[in-house]
């Protein structure tokens, strides 16, 4: 049985293996708009947060099964909205996570695991960044080019980073 968004193949067995195709989709759209931003290298752990970040928005926002029939353009102010700093993104996502999770299925759903890798490499993972928390004006530590850094989630960079691109598109 294929899933929302998934295309079936032959396998190797004679079996049908399924594509994660919404998944796929998902993050070449992030891909993409975070390349056509232009804020930071393509092989940075920065980059890896952002498309990770804009692709389970992308992904956890197709409420009706058509990400791969969406037009980026007309889905460009939810995510912007989904993504605003205001938004308790985070807790937005495990809810969604676990709406699909439970769904009713025959086989597991590969795009759903390839999502659930990912938030749970943004949530895992932390990265080494400028501290957005740090009093305005304060001068930078001795020995720190850009101010005060600290460690964290990677989401937590990733998702601002997103943010941008969609607003740089």
């Amino acid at each position: 049985m294929l899933h929302r968004g998934q295309e079936g193949t032959p396998g190797a067995d004679g079996g049908e293996l399924t594509v994660p195709m919404a998944w796929l989709y998902a993050e070449y759209i992030a891909d993409e708009l975070l390349r056509t931003g232009d804020l930071m290298p393509p092989t940075s752990f920065e980059f890896r947060a952002g498309r990770d970040a804009l692709a389970l928005t992308v992904f956890l926002s197709d409420t009706d099964g058509e990400l791969s029939g969406i037009r980026v353009v007309s889905q460009l102010e939810t995510w912007l909205s989904l993504t605003a700093y205001d938004q308790p993104w985070q807790d937005w996502v495990r809810e969604r996570m676990a709406e699909l999770a439970a769904e009713p299925t025959d086989t597991p759903s590969p795009d759903l695991a390839l999502a659930a890798d990912a938030w749970r490499w943004l949530e895992e993972t932390e990265l080494l960044a400028p501290d957005l928390d740090a009093v305005p004006g304060g001068g930078p530590v001795v020995g720190e080019e850009d101010g005060p850094k600290v460690w964290t989630p990677a989401w937590r960079l990733g998702l601002p980073l997103g943010h941008l691109a969609i607003h740089l598109f």
